[in-house]
């Protein structure tokens, strides 16, 4: 049976891997809409490709130019955050929710209420509104599979069935780009060394999330809401080869983990066939030539990120919205060469300390922290710059 198909954020890392498979598997997947920020040609190129229904693109002064370049295709678009929202809301059987930000919250949450398959790269919406988010889900019925490769690994190996049999669940990390750095050599590095992965290809700021271990923060708090288990049974280990993805240890002590190379389109293929499973391109495992496997504990002092976020997941309420908004400002300040690599978790320290409203109960809520959280951490940028 063809499956149809709307990819949010078509353009990024996550919704050109995921466009990478369904183009190798054109008899079993139909497009019904496309989505990107800004990039029209990137857009356009994709859609008529693959024959979408509809696009729109979400800065609403590309709507002429994004005319133009579909003018004679007869594919449906619409520029602007109203757009990317009908998009989102459209009859798709499977939906890839991969806009990174705060920015994807409306639009997840539109696909959810349709009722059918969400695959969630954006990981935002369950930091910030996990809640309403699965409150929306159970509501109509949907499917929440996740696409991040750690979570996707735990989805795996979890027992769905009987989550009191799981004693502990690890998330992984490959430690980023400064893992042996001292804070001192951190203090100096810049953004284009912070962007550089050196496992996975991934966005500019999921890839400085990483070097800070905010990723795996951030991570902890979405697996919170995806496998309730309770927040003091998820870890977190340092495994440079990015070969282990995630690990669930069970009450007979046994532990299950799912590996495979770094590439995401592993997961993103789990959730496109599941509950079945299809062939990907992707480069098979071979232990034998890696030959090791190291794993090791975070170290708090060099990457206070992570004690941020847990901080944050056991206080609950509004705490985990005002860090991933806090975060988001730090990180593009960072990029913008504003402030240093270090700077970032003491931003989101600061907003921590100095906001504290009621825990949010519905999106509109999120969006009043989240704005509130932002205020917060440019108030403390400026503090640093004085």
């Amino acid at each position: 049976m063809t499956r149809t198909i709307s990819i949010l954020g078509a353009t990024g890392s996550i919704g050109t891997s995921t466009l990478d498979l369904i183009e190798r598997h054109t008899d079993r997947f139909q497009i019904v809409a496309l989505t990107a920020n800004s990039d029209v040609a990137g857009l356009t190129a994709a859609a008529k490709r693959t024959g979408a229904q509809f696009v729109s693109i979400a800065d609403p002064t590309l709507a002429e130019p994004l005319r133009v370049a579909l003018e004679g295709s007869g594919i449906a678009h619409g520029a602007g955050p109203q757009a990317i929202i009908d998009a989102a809301a459209m009859d798709a059987d499977w939906t890839m929710a991969a806009i990174v930000g705060a920015a994807g919250l409306k639009p997840t949450m539109a696909a959810l209420k349709r009722g059918r398959t969400v695959a969630l790269a954006n990981k935002e919406a369950l930091v910030s509104a996990g809640s309403v988010m699965l409150a929306a889900a159970k509501a109509s019925g949907a499917t929440l599979l996740p696409v991040d490769s750690e979570h996707n690994a735990i989805f795996q190996c979890f027992d769905h069935a009987d989550h009191t049999r799981v004693t502990k669940v690890i998330l992984t990390a490959s430690g980023g780009p400064f893992r042996t750095l001292s804070r001192t050599e951190m203090a100096r590095v810049t953004p284009a060394q912070a962007v550089k992965h050196p496992n996975w290809s991934m966005g500019a700021k999921i890839s400085v999330d990483s070097a800070t271990l905010m990723n795996k923060g951030l991570e902890l708090i979405e697996a919170h809401h995806l496998f309730p288990i309770g927040a003091d049974r998820f870890e977190v280990l340092i495994h440079p080869q990015s070969v282990v993805h995630s690990l669930v240890e069970y009450i007979d002590g046994s532990v299950l983990a799912q590996l495979g190379t770094p590439d995401m389109r592993t997961p993103i293929a789990h959730t496109l066939a599941w509950p079945g499973r299809m062939e990907t391109p992707c480069p098979r495992l071979d232990l034998a030539a890696i030959a090791r496997l190291d794993f090791e504990a975070p170290d708090p002092d060099r990457f206070p990120a992570l004690g941020l976020a847990r901080a944050a997941l056991a206080e609950g309420g509004a705490r985990p919205a005002i860090l991933n908004a806090a975060n988001e400002i730090a990180v593009a300040a960072f990029l913008a060469g504003r402030i240093n690599f270090l700077d970032i978790a003491f931003i989101v320290g600061k907003a921590l300390d100095r906001y504290d409203p009621v825990a949010p109960l519905t999106l509109d809520d999120v969006f009043a922290v989240d704005a509130g959280a932002r205020v917060m951490a440019s108030q403390a940028m400026e503090v640093l710059a004085a």
